[in-house]
């Protein structure tokens, strides 16, 4: 390969990465955005939020979705652009995982374990399963577009990606509507709702990213 090819390759490259960061972190803030306003629109903020957001579950709860969408959106934007690492990011995954472990255990030992049923169960489980779904489309819409804008290499895995993605931010702007603060009640509901999500993308992926 002549110099000269190599340079004009190696600005191109550059060129679509620049383009592919833009695109990416453009078309995930109209996606929160739509996702944010449904909400509003909708059920809303939950009412005695300025009271409970004081309180250790209701900061766990906030904190652990919000972990879980940086952790997995930082992965995802990893995996559009072909060649890059991602070892850490995947590690990375680990860690809203080690972190609800660690708030189950503590609501095992804090709680009697004759109510450790009814926190799991909750109080509105079916309206978890159906916004946290629903809350996804937007931002899974906008990183699949994003991500086919770069070249992944394994569609299947880059649509789950997404969807896990946009999962963990549904499941973090649902839970300033949730009622429901128990760490029992993050690892079953938001949990399949998140799965639902991945599950989705990973079928969408498959159809979409092929290049």
């Amino acid at each position: 390969m002549k110099t000269d090819d190599l340079i004009n390759l190696l600005t191109n490259d550059s060129q679509v990465r620049v383009r592919f960061d833009r695109v990416f972190v453009s078309a995930l803030t109209i996606g929160i955005m739509l996702s944010a306003v449904l909400l509003l629109v909708t059920i809303g903020i939950r009412k005695n939020m300025a009271d409970a957001i004081e309180t250790p579950r209701v900061i766990f709860k906030l904190c652990l979705t919000l972990l879980l969408a940086i952790t997995a959106t930082r992965l995802a934007f990893r995996i559009g652009k072909p060649g890059l690492s991602l070892r850490s990011a995947t590690l990375m995954l680990l860690l809203p995982f080690v972190v609800l472990i660690g708030g189950i255990a503590m609501e095992l030992l804090t709680v009697p374990q004759n109510a450790w049923a009814t926190s799991m169960k909750g109080r509105f489980s079916i309206f978890c399963l159906f916004f946290v779904p629903v809350l996804s489309i937007a931002p899974l819409t906008a990183i699949l577009y994003s991500v086919r804008q770069g070249a992944p290499e394994n569609p299947g895995m880059a649509g789950a990606v997404a969807g896990l993605a946009a999962g963990g931010i549904a499941a973090a702007i649902y839970a300033w509507h949730c009622p429901d603060d128990s760490p029992l009640f993050l690892a079953t509901w938001y949990s399949i709702g998140i799965l639902l999500a991945t599950a989705t993308g990973f079928v969408l992926g498959r159809r979409i990213l092929r290049w």
